[in-house]
């Protein structure tokens, strides 16, 4: 199963840092990388980004809104994301959920709508740390993939899966591969539960919190595990071509 590696930089970067991580993306990396590789940058650099990307990185949103148009101050839809040269979106990411209050439902009408206007969809799941610590990891986690994926119109080609277990987020702190390896293995039993054994044995599933270069062959040696969605570690384009590199 080819890995998937994506670097979400959530709020940060400029038109100039978004040209020279590109640069260095080009002189570093190579069209014959084992991986695929996605950089999610915010909005506003999105079609700088798509313009100066090497052929093997794809660009995707960081978040998308159910409705094609309208009057929805501050959000951006399916053909927007398209036009900006997006391929990818992230629906459900942690931050999404627990900062600005995300229910399951809302994450589902996302990935219905991007998926369907024609976009590749990574659907993030993970727990808190007081549902960790109160022994509710697989109850949360089970009933946000559940939501995410019953009756869904996906195929593995277009849906990815990424668990990240919001405790390790932004911390230092990461799952060991042996939690990260049990996980995913839930998730692809629950998914095969869901869409059946030929879908789930496909889907690829990836690991997100504190992913570092230091940690990131590990944890994608681990059975399961098949891929990193990477946050800070992916502004620095050294940094997150040694992720990329750790996915052979």
């Amino acid at each position: 199963m080819r890995r998937i590696v994506g670097g979400n930089w959530k709020m940060n970067g400029t038109a100039r840092s978004t040209e020279a991580f590109m640069a260095a993306m080009t002189a570093a990396g190579s069209t014959d990388q084992r991986a695929d590789v996605v950089v999610f940058p915010p909005f506003t650099l999105m079609h700088l980004a798509s313009s100066k990307a090497p052929a093997w990185v794809e660009i995707g949103g960081q978040d998308i809104f159910w409705e094609p148009k309208g009057a929805y101050t501050g959000e951006i839809s399916a053909a927007m994301l398209l036009d900006a040269g997006a391929a990818w979106f992230l629906a459900g990411h942690s931050e999404r959920r627990h900062v600005l209050g995300e229910t399951d439902a809302v994450v589902r009408r996302k990935l219905e709508a991007g998926l369907a206007a024609g976009l590749k969809g990574i659907l993030c799941v993970g727990e808190l740390l007081g549902e960790r610590e109160a022994g509710r990891t697989e109850t949360v986690v089970r009933g946000q993939v559940e939501s995410g994926l019953s009756g869904l119109h996906a195929t593995p080609e277009n849906l990815v899966i990424a668990y990240e277990p919001v405790w390790a987020i932004g911390t230092g702190l990461t799952a060991t591969p042996g939690e990260a390896g049990r996980m995913h293995s839930l998730i692809r039993g629950w998914v095969e539960g869901i869409a059946g054994e030929a879908f789930a044995s496909s889907l690829r599933i990836q690991y997100g919190g504190s992913v570092s270069p230091s940690n990131a062959c590990e944890l994608m040696s681990t059975p399961s595990v098949d891929g990193a969605l990477v946050g800070g570690a992916s502004l620095d384009p050294g940094s997150f071509m040694a992720i990329v590199g750790s996915a052979g």
